[in-house]
């Protein structure tokens, strides 16, 4: 009978651990998309839709008319909503000390919904133009169609407290100048307040509220409250160490801490990224929903909060994670060592209570010595899944070479399993094959040991993702410590108790990392699979018998094997989800040389027909990276730049020269309006660049005196730069004009069906360089 029970309440224990793997997974999922006939007060997708269709029929990058028809469709669309937009011109400039600033001229549309009482705007952030080479139908398709909807949804319902102003940015894409522009001088923006971006990196997926502003306490508890809250304080710390930017950035990087906010996108599907395969037809009405619905219920919350006080930073971050039931759980960041602390030594007692207790015959069931292997055993599931992900990745990639240029797959949930499958062989393989020399307990606080210390290692680096690891090993030790004495029923329940809250906390990221980082980078989500196991140890010990435990090994390679499998069946290149490459051409204006240029990690058939070595071709062309694949091309009649003195005075110990940098006559590249023109240089004689202008705007100037900018969308009037040297000197400028589009160079040979063009800024580039001396 007592046999029986331990059978029945050890399956219902993992029956439970199941359900709740199954529910944590689900409360990260997007919701159903709502209808046209949904409430008018509510956002839904099918409405929001129109939106995405009408700004994604066309490649629109910054300064070519197709942005602009983007640009005139919004600010009807804003009238039609009863708004007065304006389009706001300006310069925007980014870029810091010791990097390329980057300029352009912008033009911003900007509406505010009035607010009854203000207290600080409400600012709805999204952009309208799309990469060089891509429709943008999610990015930033997503993001306009979420404002334009929720406004609309606003207007079916009373007035909020604040302003709400609506501002659709240009140039994102090219240098973030819009945000740049709308932050540093914009009227309304000029008091600061609070911050709302909406993107997308990918085609579907959780919309995922992934960075914050410093002190974020206070905004991540009105976050709390919307309908479908994702979001982990572990991809903040993730992302502020990234070199990724949004049109947030300018804001988080305001001089005087004006501004707070939130950062929301959806991130799967990321093959499609900057592509043209950025369709409106490839977006997930779901994740459209995600978005909007969240989008609406948080400017609500925060349209009638006193908004004074949330545009400054809380005195903490919070520390925060998805709960199964569509919740959102928080605590105060002071929380984050106590916990931490507790943990290791919650570990550390259960760890001497181990090795104290003693069988009927009064020997010892765990000794110190087995302990310390138990210990130091249990590192190998972390560096066997950090091992086990990078070896599928090099397996798919010499299978499949075009997986090189990307982060993921188009269709990689086999794979993931896959490497699902990969880090629980390690696990299952590691505690079977030493649980008899070691013994269950020295694994399982092996186990708990590494959880508890890597939650003390992210308190100290990264303390808003201290919880994924401390947590499990705060829970899963005391339940441990609780356990003995309860016979082998409430021994099962008392260790599935506290495996539940590992479960619970690490199913929720694994999910979102898989899509965040990608295949590509499949050691972090195989690390946290890896942390999810050890917080499974315990529950192993307890429910896995001697052949059991053989048999899941067996399952778990299996499964590696079979998902292989069917991840190389299902996702092959093909029209639809092309092999993607990225090829480019460079002239050198005055030598007469040509080369194809590309930046792939190695080229793939198509590519190879142009390129056959690495070269440094940054000197010539700035742009590029040090080292790219080259091949020798035929010379193409291309206009070079046109640099032109408009004046040259010397005051005192300094020369002055304005210039004025134009195209030349004809188009670089089939795609029409020029992408940029790239400017470097520095004085010939001794001394430095002491300063310089681009487009009215001061950009920074390296220690060394070198000149390092770009201006994007440059027009045929070109634009002018102003360049301060000590008297004397000559300058020496290297200027890039970069077109877009090789349709029609000579040697030029169309990609054949199931080849694309890599969604990157570098895809179809055209570079003219010429060297001026003045």
């Amino acid at each position: 009978m007592t046999t029986t029970r331990l059978r029945a309440t050890t399956l219902a224990c993992t029956l439970f651990l199941l359900v709740l793997a199954a529910l944590s997974v689900w409360t990260v999922l997007p919701p159903s998309p709502q209808g046209s006939d949904a409430p008018a007060t509510d956002f839904s997708a099918e409405r929001a839709f129109d939106v995405v269709e009408a700004v994604g029929t066309e490649v629109h990058p910054h300064g070519t008319p197709a942005n602009d028809e983007v640009r005139d469709h919004l600010v009807q669309r804003l009238e039609e909503l009863g708004l007065a937009p304006e389009v706001v011109d300006g310069v925007g400039m980014y870029g810091a000390l010791g990097s390329q600033s980057r300029v352009a001229a912008t033009r911003n549309v900007v509406a505010t919904v009035p607010g009854t009482d203000p207290t600080k705007p409400l600012f709805l952030m999204a952009h309208y133009d799309s990469a060089e080479v891509s429709y943008g139908g999610n990015d930033d398709g997503a993001g306009l169609a979420t404002i334009l909807e929720s406004v609309r949804a606003l207007g079916e319902g009373p007035a909020l407290r604040n302003d709400v102003v609506v501002v659709l940015t240009d140039a994102e894409e090219a240098c973030l100048c819009g945000a740049e522009a709308f932050a540093g001088a914009d009227p309304r923006a000029a008091d600061g307040g609070v911050v709302l971006n909406f993107e997308a990196r990918g085609s579907g997926g959780p919309a995922i509220m992934f960075e914050t502003s410093d002190g974020n306490a206070d905004l991540v508890a009105a976050y709390a409250d919307v309908p479908y809250p994702v979001g982990s304080s572990l991809a903040v710390e993730v992302y502020r160490i990234l070199p990724n930017d949004t049109d947030f950035s300018p804001f988080l990087d305001d001089p005087e801490g004006r501004f707070t906010g939130l950062n929301t996108a959806y991130i799967d599907g990321s093959a499609a990224y900057h592509s043209p395969q950025d369709t409106p037809d490839r977006m997930s009405l779901g994740s459209l929903q995600h978005h909007g619905s969240n989008a609406l219920a948080l400017v609500r919350t925060l349209g009638d909060a006193d908004l004074a006080a949330l545009s400054a930073p809380s005195s903490t971050d919070a520390t925060y994670f998805p709960l199964p039931g569509r919740m959102l759980a928080t605590y105060p960041g002071w929380l984050v060592w106590p916990l931490a602390l507790g943990a290791l030594g919650a570990v550390g007692a259960l760890a001497v209570l181990v090795v104290r207790r003693r069988s009927d015959d009064g020997t010892r069931l765990v000794s110190p010595g087995r302990l310390a292997l138990g210990i130091v055993s249990a590192l190998l599931p972390l560096v066997g899944a950090v091992l086990g992900a990078m070896g599928l990745w090099w397996l798919m990639v010499a299978v499949r070479p075009g997986y090189g240029e990307l982060i993921d797959p188009w269709r990689p949930w086999a794979f993931r399993v896959a490497l699902l499958g990969i880090v629980a062989l390690v696990v299952t393989g590691w505690f079977v094959g030493l649980r008899r020399r070691l013994g269950v307990a020295a694994l399982a606080v092996g186990a708990l040991t590494w959880l508890a210390v890597l939650g003390v290692v992210l308190a100290l680096a990264a303390p808003g993702g201290s919880y994924l690891a401390a947590l499990p090993a705060l829970a899963g030790a005391v339940a441990g410590i609780v356990a003995p004495g309860r016979g082998a029923v409430g021994r099962t329940v008392a260790v599935t108790a506290g495996t539940a809250v590992g479960v619970v906390v690490l199913t929720p990221v694994l999910m979102l990392f898989f899509p965040a980082l990608g295949l590509a980078t499949g050691a972090a989500p195989a690390v946290v699979a890896a942390l999810l196991g050890l917080a499974l140890v315990p529950v192993l010990a307890v429910a896995l018998g001697r052949r059991a435990g053989r048999w899941v090994v067996g399952a778990c390679g299996a499964l590696t094997v079979g998902a292989l499998v069917v991840g190389f069946a299902v996702d092959t290149f093909d029209a639809e989800h092309p092999q993607p490459t990225a090829l480019g051409y460079a002239l050198d204006a005055d030598t007469g040389d040509a080369w194809w240029v590309s930046d792939e990690v190695a080229p793939g058939d198509w590519t190879s027909q142009y390129v056959d070595g690495r070269s440094a071709l940054s000197p010539q062309f700035p742009p590029l990276h040090d080292d790219v694949w080259v091949g020798t091309a035929e010379v193409a009649d291309l206009p070079a730049p046109v640099v032109e003195a408009v004046d040259d005075t010397t005051a005192g110990e300094e020369r002055t020269l304005t210039l004025r940098i134009r195209p030349g006559d004809g188009e670089i590249g089939t795609a029409g309006a020029l992408r940029y023109v790239d400017v470097s240089g520095a004085p010939m004689a001794p001394g430095t660049v002491r300063s310089a202008t681009v487009a009215g705007r001061e950009v920074p100037v390296e220690p060394a005196g070198v000149l390092d900018t770009r201006y994007y969308a440059p027009g045929a009037d070109g634009v002018e730069v102003t360049v301060t040297v000590p008297a004397g000197s000559d300058v020496e400028l290297r200027v890039v004009a970069a077109g877009g589009g090789l349709d029609g160079l000579p040697g030029f040979v169309e990609r054949p069906a199931g080849v694309g063009v890599a969604g990157s800024h570098t895809a179809e580039l055209v570079l003219v360089g010429t060297t001026v001396v003045l």
